[in-house]
This record gives C-alpha cells, sequence and structure tokens, in this order.
C-alpha cells in the first residue's frame, strides 16, 4: 500500500510499529517559533521524527527571497536520511495547524521525486481527540540513504511576472480574503495581492472537523474557481510558500493534479517595490 496524498489515524495507528513507515510532526506556531519543538517534546505520536518549518523545511531569508525560501535539497535529503528515510519508505506528516505545514513536507517530497508519501488527516488535534497512543520518547532511528532529484513542478518570479497577462495561466492565493484584498496584513510589509489572482482560503479545504473535504467537494469547489482553466495551468501562492501547499494537496486529494508552486509567493514578491500588486475586490472576470 503506497498513500501519496492523505491518510486516516486508524489506518496510521495501525503502522506505528512497521518499519517502513516514518512518521514526522511539524507542529509550528508562526508567532512563536519554538513552541512546536517544545510541544513535540513533551508529546508526540510514538515514533515521530520532528522538523521544523524554519530550520529543516526551508533555506534562510536574504530578505528578498520569501519568508520561507525552499531549502537546500541536499541538506535536506541529508536530514531526511539521517532520519531514517530512504526511496521506498513511506512517509507520513502531522501537524496542529490544519495540515498547512505538513503540506509543506508533502511538496517538498513531491519535488525531491519521492511519491510515498501522505499527511495525516486531521492532525494532532485528530489523533488526540481519538485517544490515540502518544509518547515523549525521542526516537533513535538508524540512518539512510535518501537520494532525489528536484523536479520542475514550482516557477520562480520572474515566470509569474511574465505571465501576469496571460490568461492560459491563473494564479491561486491561499491567503484568507482580507489579506488577499490587502487588508490586516500583519505577517509582511506590503499589503495586497499579485494582479490577477483568484483566492482560495486554504482553510476552506477542511470540513468542521479539521479534516479534509470529500474528493467530490473538493473538486465541486476548486471548478468554481478555475474555472475551465486545466489544473496545470494553475500556480499557487500564498504568504511564503506554505499554505499553498495545502491547496496543491487538496487538488491532489480531487484529481485535479499537475499545478505547481511559487515558493516565494507574496513575501518575495512585495519585497521589489518594482513589481505590480493588486488590492481590494477583484475585477469579475469572464466565464
Amino acid at each position: 500500500m503506497i498513500l501519496t496524498a492523505l491518510v486516516g489515524t486508524e489506518i496510521l495507528a495501525q503502522h506505528l510499529d512497521d518499519p517502513d513507515w516514518v512518521v514526522f510532526d511539524c507542529r509550528h506556531d508562526l508567532a512563536d517559533p519554538v513552541r512546536g519543538r517544545a510541544e513535540y517534546a513533551a508529546s508526540h505520536i510514538p515514533g515521530a521524527r520532528f522538523l521544523h518549518l524554519n530550520e529543516d523545511l526551508s533555506a534562510p531569508k536574504t530578505g528578498t527571497n520569501g519568508r520561507h525560501p525552499l531549502p537546500d535539497p541536499d541538506a535536506l535529503m541529508e536530514k531526511l536520511g539521517r532520519a531514517g528515510v530512504d526511496s521506498r519508505r513511506q512517509v507520513i506528516a502531522y501537524d496542529a495547524q490544519g495540515g498547512m505545514v505538513a503540506a509543506r513536507l508533502w511538496w517538498l517530497l513531491r519535488w525531491l521525486g519521492h511519491l510515498p508519501v501522505a499527511v495525516l488527516d486531521g492532525g494532532w488535534p485528530q489523533w488526540i481527540a481519538e485517544g490515540r497512543p502518544q509518547s515523549a520518547e525521542i526516537p533513535q532511528p538508524q540512518s539512510a540513504s535518501f537520494s532525489g532529484r528536484p523536479g520542475s513542478n514550482w516557477v520562480n518570479a520572474d515566470f509569474v511576472g511574465s505571465h501576469l497577462d496571460d490568461e492560459g495561466a491563473v494564479l491561486l492565493d491561499a491567503r484568507a480574503p482580507d489579506r488577499y484584498r490587502g487588508q490586516n496584513e500583519t505577517l509582511d510589509p506590503v499589503g495586497g495581492r499579485i494582479p490577477g489572482a483568484r483566492n482560495r482560503y486554504f482553510r476552506d479545504n477542511l470540513d468542521a472537523s479539521g479534516r479534509f473535504k470529500s474528493p467530490e467537494e473538493l473538486q465541486r469547489e476548486f471548478r468554481a474557481v478555475l474555472g475551465a482553466n486545466d489544473p496545470q495551468e494553475v500556480v499557487s501562492y500564498c504568504g511564503s510558500g506554505v499554505s499553498a501547499c495545502h491547496n496543491l494537496l487538496a487538488m491532489e486529494v480531487a484529481g485535479l493534479r499537475g499545478s505547481r508552486l511559487y515558493p516565494g509567493s507574496w513575501s518575495e514578491w512585495c519585497a521589489d517595490p518594482s513589481r505590480r500588486v493588486e488590492s481590494g475586490e477583484p475585477k469579475a472576470r469572464e466565464r
């Protein structure tokens, strides 16, 4: 059994002692970056390793490359190998943020060509609500050799800038609607969006219980935003290339495959004052 999108708590519980499964705790608080590691140290899914969004799943910031630049692929592969991941192992990622950070790891592994990776549906809150086992023991995994090669499932700022007026390209903004409109911006120095972008708030991918909506519902909702555009014409972005991965995962669940990520996202885009920006309510587009 190879899982490439989501895994339920019951299935994960059945594989906690499976040596071919590697679980990663990706809990993170954007406002308190040390919180996730502290929560992991206190309690986590038994056997889970920890990966930090800033330290492991991102490269250092320069002020112009966004808040969560893509990590150096060789450094990430070395960390994954030390955690016991090789090309045949099933990777499971979870967090307590609705899958936002776990989806970043999911996308990064896909970027490196590793397909057996899935996000725990409902994450840590669902696991705890069901009374499933916890542990404070820090695992000491046997190192493995992880080998991958970065793929072409992403674009840079130059690509985005050269396709702003291309009707065959769709920019999908995963931020909350107010930030998309340029209101209540607290994370980046400039409010607004990339011109022409459409909005799909990543939390709308979840139902009231915090789990992903059904494939049919997700497909219907994404189609309402994308119209007749092919998924391969879609570039997803957000504030810093993290929650956009949640939309890419939801599209995968919905069977809408082939979209790409703009990792630099709004935090990189708005760092250059020469780049066009837009705010307010979007103009109605032709159907």
